[in-house]
């Protein structure tokens, strides 16, 4: 048997191969098969050259490919080569104008795919950050006598008295009240209302989610910004479940049964281009 059936041989099977999308990824890995693909594109047989092209064309159907291949040594003025030279079958200057334009493309998709996950980072970083967070803010206070529900109630009716006053939850194991205000609304206001009860008094605020500090009825110095110390340590990472390997569960097919023939193309391409 000639080379040059050889060639055909091995590069109409590399075509099959990648024609499987379970087979491409591994196909442009191998250190062997893509280089040789390029070479096949000189080749002096239009039908290698064909085959060649289709077998590109299916590998670059992988989006994961793209990069790589374009950057590999060679593809791209192997292509140009293809789609100028005179003696190419008109069907094979299409084939290779079209993977040439899909590689060009594809630095374009990537940098636009940047563009918009950023400017969805902006966006969120803009509601949570922005407009939304000078009309409203959030402000703790310790509430010394808010010891059962009937106390409760009465600082409930005190604050829904209060204009501006959006919402309020209370944490009465540690006798704490988080209230979400107008930004245009004094956390004083607050104190003032509860401590009109009698029986219970806001001694302080503790913490402001706009980034400022008050002061409220009570404090003997600056406000206290209380961190949530509760917080455990990350679980550490674990290795992966399955430890044995003659339980791990494996896809039987086309992979399996190509990586047999991807390896004689290697080792064929090898031999032939002394790589």
């Amino acid at each position: 048997m000639s080379a040059e059936v050889d060639a055909l041989t091995v590069v109409n099977q590399l075509r099959d191969l990648a024609a499987d999308p379970l087979n491409r990824r591994a196909i442009v890995e191998d250190h062997g098969c893509l280089p040789g693909l390029i070479l096949f594109l000189d080749h002096p047989n239009p039908q290698v050259v064909y085959s060649a092209l289709l077998a590109v064309r299916y590998l670059a159907e992988c989006r994961a490919n793209r990069e790589k291949m374009k950057g590999e040594l060679g593809m791209m003025l192997s292509l140009q080569n293809v789609m100028q030279k005179s003696a190419s079958p008109g069907e094979t200057k299409l084939l290779a104008s079209e993977i040439y334009e899909i590689f060009q493309s594809a630095g374009k998709e990537e940098a636009e795919q940047a563009e918009a996950a950023a400017a969805s980072c902006r966006r969120k970083a803009q509601f949570f950050l922005g407009s939304n967070n000078k009309r409203a803010k959030t402000v703790v206070l310790h509430i010394d006598g808010l010891d059962d529900s009937t106390r409760r109630g009465l600082c409930e009716e005190a604050l829904l008295k209060i204009r501006g006053v959006i919402s309020f939850t209370f944490q009465m194991a540690v006798k704490r009240c988080v209230v979400r205000i107008r930004s245009d609304l004094k956390a004083d206001a607050l104190g003032t209302a509860i401590n009109s009860t009698k029986v219970m008094k806001a001694q302080q605020v503790l913490r402001t989610d706009d980034g400022g500090e008050e002061e409220g009825e009570g404090s003997s110095g600056a406000a206290a910004v209380e961190e949530n110390t509760d917080i455990p340590d990350y679980l550490p990472e674990e290795e992966s479940p399955s430890q044995d390997p003659d339980k791990a569960v494996t896809r039987v097919g086309s992979v399996t049964d190509g990586m047999g023939w991807l390896n004689t193309a290697a080792n064929f391409l090898t031999r032939s281009f002394y790589w």
